[in-house]
């Protein structure tokens, strides 16, 4: 008999977020179709082995792991289209957002990532809308925001976004962030509700801000060798695994929200939803980016999320 086909899933949070639930979602639907050719292996949170968040993608572009996620505004500095969808204010609603994933936009992105890195990419996580959380006051217009150490993403395209908003930005890995929010030494983040609670973020900061100012989404990914190397029923299997787990995933991702929303309350913390006029005065701010990004991009990626 020939040796069953390992495949080792990774990511970096508990094995509760909808994420690390999609994973076995993915790797129970390869189990019921080919039961002992396959041999599933997980590892919830890379960081609790001393890795770094960022480290997921060389593990996978290496064939440690088989598949992972991650953000993909970590994965900027190589694939320069990717900084379009962390723009500001790109999307107004959820249900944008995803239809411009799955369509034709996530497709030329998937397109962009596998020329220029060694991955198969077959679907995109939410991640979804991102606030602001900090330590200091509450956050209703940029003027409130006005000398605050933000941590973002690792993203140029985020970084000149909150410093249009006043703030100092730091392009820190998420290890780096959540120690220094822990010991107090940066005022503030940004992340999905979600993600604040998942790494105790609201146990250090009390003001948060429904901003909506990114979405962002986390291309699911696979080392290409191994992936090309299966047999075509394998492969074909997991497309369709993934594309049910993102289906999965983004359905878990609302109760998510929900949880986390009420977990920031019964911490004691405020919770700011801004006014249209506020709002307003966000994206004013950001406004040179955007206009930018048209000469950046190509009007052909904009057409892309157009009517969505």
């Amino acid at each position: 008999m020939s040796q069953p086909i390992t495949i080792r899933m990774g990511g970096y949070g508990p094995p509760t977020t909808s994420f690390s639930r999609s994973l076995m979602h993915i790797g129970d639907a390869m189990t019921a179709k080919f039961g002992d050719r396959v041999r599933v292996k997980y590892v919830w949170n890379i960081m609790d082995f001393g890795y770094r968040a960022e480290d997921i993608l060389w593990l996978v572009e290496d064939g440690i792991l088989t598949l992972g996620y991650q953000s993909s505004s970590y994965l900027t500095d190589r694939v320069g289209e990717l900084g379009f969808v962390d723009l500001p204010f790109l999307f107004d609603k959820t249900a944008s957002a995803r239809a411009a994933m799955d369509g034709a936009l996530g497709r030329f992105l998937a397109d962009k990532l596998e020329d220029r890195v060694g991955y198969r990419i077959l679907g995109w996580f939410e991640n979804g809308f991102r606030q602001i959380s900090n330590r200091l006051r509450t956050v209703r217009e940029p003027a409130d925001l006005a000398g605050m150490r933000i941590r973002v993403l690792p993203s140029e395209v985020q970084a000149r976004t909150f410093a249009l908003l006043g703030c100092e930005p730091l392009r820190w890995d998420l290890t780096e962030a959540i120690a220094a929010i822990k010991a107090g030494t940066i005022d503030a983040q940004e992340n999905p509700f979600a993600n604040t609670v998942t790494y105790g973020v609201h146990k250090f900061h009390r003001f948060h801000t429904v901003s909506n100012h990114f979405y962002i989404s986390r291309p699911i990914f696979l080392h290409r060798p191994t992936f090309d190397a299966w047999p075509d029923d394998v492969k074909n299997a997991m497309r369709a695994a993934v594309q049910s787990a993102v289906a999965f995933q983004r359905g878990l991702a609302i109760e998510e929200d929900r949880e986390a929303r009420a977990a920031i309350e019964a911490e004691g913390c405020e919770i700011i939803t801004l006014t249209a006029d506020q709002h307003r005065k966000f994206r004013a701010a950001v406004a040179p980016l955007l206009d930018e990004a048209r000469q950046t991009y190509g009007q052909k990626m904009f057409d892309m999320i157009a009517g969505l």
